[in-house]
């Protein structure tokens, strides 16, 4: 009798909602305990992405010193895939506000990196860097002076797009077959700067819309 009575308890106990208020606590405590909150610094994804944004000039003082190689190549598609691995990492274990500014930091250090090192060799023209670059620091301006504002551009995939063109181009611009297409490689970049400059406006629009749905505050002024 107490066994016939003791198998059916397990049932209960998941469906019951006695048991489920208990359940619930612990994966949510299990997660606060493995991730990290908004305000850590030292995080494994924050490792991986200052890891690039050490290992970029490295890249760039290859292609400085001997052009584009199969050495500069590897060295450059692993410091790109750390890109999404530091993504995977802080999905994971929770995002960072430094983690949130240090990430695309290191995207723009990659990036205008290698490709102002090969146009610097002549690979490609300087007028594409040029706009990435303007681009790029225009928009890192933007969004400093909106978030004083209290105002959130949040992140749009086309600026994942654009990175991943950015990074390619970079990329096709280290493998030694390619160095000599000179107008396959100009393509690429001119398709990194499109992309490059589609995303910069769509978050104009998205940080004037967001601007006009801000509630005024005292003190909640234009910045000066």
């Amino acid at each position: 009798m107490v066994s016939s009575g003791s198998a059916p308890a397990t049932a209960p106990e998941a469906g019951a909602p006695e048991a489920g208020a208990r359940e619930a606590p612990g994966p949510s405590v299990k997660a606060v305990v493995s991730g990290f909150g908004p305000t850590a610094l030292a995080t494994p994804a924050n490792a991986v992405t200052a890891a690039r944004l050490l290992v970029a000039p490295v890249v760039v003082l290859m292609v400085a010193v001997a052009g584009p190689s199969w050495p500069a190549f590897a060295v450059g598609a692993l410091v790109a895939a750390s890109d999404g691995l530091d993504g995977w990492l802080a999905r994971r274990q929770g995002p960072t506000r430094s983690g949130a500014f240090i990430d695309p930091l290191a995207d723009k250090v990659v990036v205008l990196g290698v490709l102002g090192a090969v146009a610097a060799r002549g690979e490609i023209e300087w007028l594409p860097v040029a706009l990435i670059a303007a681009r790029e620091v225009s928009m890192s301006i933007y969004r400093s002076l909106m978030a004083r504002r209290g105002v959130s551009i949040p992140a749009r995939r086309s600026a994942k797009a654009k990175t991943l063109v950015q990074l390619t181009a970079g990329g096709l611009c280290l493998m030694p077959p390619l160095a000599a297409h000179h107008v396959l490689l100009g393509a690429v970049a001119w398709l990194a700067v499109a992309l490059t400059v589609v995303s910069g406006i769509q978050y104009l629009l998205d940080g004037r819309r967001a601007a006009g749905m801000q509630p005024v505050t005292a003190g909640g002024g234009t910045p000066s």
